[in-house]
């Protein structure tokens, strides 16, 4: 009998200290996420306090715990500045114990970022960024690339629009790490269908006067003017040309990366008939027109494709910690690449050793005003870009992390 009581002593000292170092793995007891964005500026609108939104949300649907530990979030401003962005980062890791760092918009922000979190071993989720080069030759073992980048925004809409008989080119660009990989992107793509590009200039980032670049495009003689910038930038750009009657000369305007808020903006008369590329649209199907719903109501907008790709992420990162009871970043980034990612936002999407989250895109054409039948119906899809051809092939990939690279 005194056997017997010994050895279930035992195997409850053995339970509890496996239960103890179990729940050790999830450092200081409560998973910390870091929220950075530009909250203010040029891009606020497609992610911004909107994609904050969208990651409380996330946590919410969590219970706000995983394996009884508290889940926190704090925000920042970066202002599109790397230095900025990367300081804040290095003080959330160091003083404040984040785990993870979800949204970045600015590419140049993310790839310094990036560099910070590679080096302090966390982990990254990068949502509104477009440039590729972030899986290519800036990837890390530490980050995830998840709704978009300029490579699938290039095969989607610079073929569609070569296809349809734009095979001569004039880019107006944004002039950092985004607007330089949309450009070489979409070259790449107008060259191989056959066209050509007969010029571009480069404009700062949120500059207010786009006259004297909207006068060189004209000046240009291109079939189509790619505008390789994004948010207010892109309305400005679009704006502009409205008023110097871009469209009524006879050229027509590709939107590389144009987002739902820009469309709502801008209204239909001005963006009727543009072709774009997007990740996600809240009108698809009913899994997404539910959760949209929800976050209109919370917000007063329907999603763009990054705010509804932040809620999807952070929910992935929240699953994997949990499986894995751990929230070390080797851990946590092993269960989420071997995890598929099925939920409104992405339908069989699996994130690659490179760190790039594939999935199927879609090639849209905003509503003429009278095909619109409410103030967020925006949209018609044309097609489906399956996952294994919207983004760059492991074959052409110049990431450390690939086999073979």
């Amino acid at each position: 009998m005194k056997m017997l009581k010994k050895l279930m002593c035992s195997a409850i000292v053995s339970a509890m200290a496996a239960s103890t170092a179990a729940q050790a793995d999830i450092s200081d007891n409560e998973i910390r996420i870091g929220y950075l964005a530009d909250m203010s500026g040029t891009y606020s609108a497609l992610a911004g306090p909107g994609g904050l939104e969208a990651a409380k949300m996330a946590i919410e649907d969590f219970g706000g715990k995983v394996n009884g530990k508290k889940i926190t979030i704090v925000s920042a401003d970066d202002q599109n500045k790397p230095d900025i962005g990367a300081n804040k980062v290095r003080q959330w890791i160091d003083v404040d114990k984040v785990d993870m760092v979800a949204g970045m918009v600015s590419s140049a922000v993310t790839i310094a970022v990036n560099k910070v979190v590679e080096a302090k071993d966390k982990v990254s989720l990068v949502s509104g960024s477009a440039s590729s080069s972030i899986t290519n030759q800036f990837c890390t073992a530490n980050s995830v690339h998840y709704v978009y980048d300029t490579y699938a925004l290039a095969h989607g809409t610079g073929e569609a629009v070569v296809r349809e008989g734009g095979d001569s080119w004039f880019f107006l660009t944004a002039d950092y790490a985004f607007g330089h990989a949309m450009e070489s992107d979409v070259t790449e793509v107008v060259k191989e269908s056959g066209g050509k590009v007969v010029g571009g200039v480069r404009h700062p980032l949120a500059t207010n006067d786009f006259s004297s670049f909207i006068l060189q495009a004209q000046a240009s003689g291109a079939k189509i003017v790619g505008l390789a910038n994004a948010g207010a930038d892109t309305t400005n750009s679009l704006k502009t040309a409205k008023e110097f009657g871009v469209v009524q000369a006879g050229q027509k305007i590709a939107g590389l990366l144009i987002f739902l808020n820009d469309v709502h903006s801008l209204g239909l008369e001005t963006t009727q008939g543009l072709q774009l590329t997007t990740g996600f649209y809240w009108d698809r199907t009913p899994e997404t027109r539910a959760w949209s719903k929800r976050y209109f109501d919370r917000t007063g907008k329907m999603p763009t494709m990054v705010q509804a790709g932040i809620y999807s992420s952070v929910t992935h990162y929240l699953s994997a910690v949990k499986a894995s009871n751990s929230d070390a970043s080797s851990a946590v980034m092993a269960q989420m690449k071997k995890t598929p990612i099925n939920d409104f936002f992405a339908e069989n999407g699996r994130i690659r050793e490179d760190g790039r989250m594939i999935h199927d895109m879609y090639l849209a054409e905003v509503k003429k005003p009278s095909e619109s039948t409410g103030e967020w119906d925006l949209y018609k899809i044309l097609r489906t870009i399956p996952a294994d051809k919207a983004f760059r092939p492991l074959a052409e990939s110049k990431c450390k992390l690939v086999a073979g690279r």
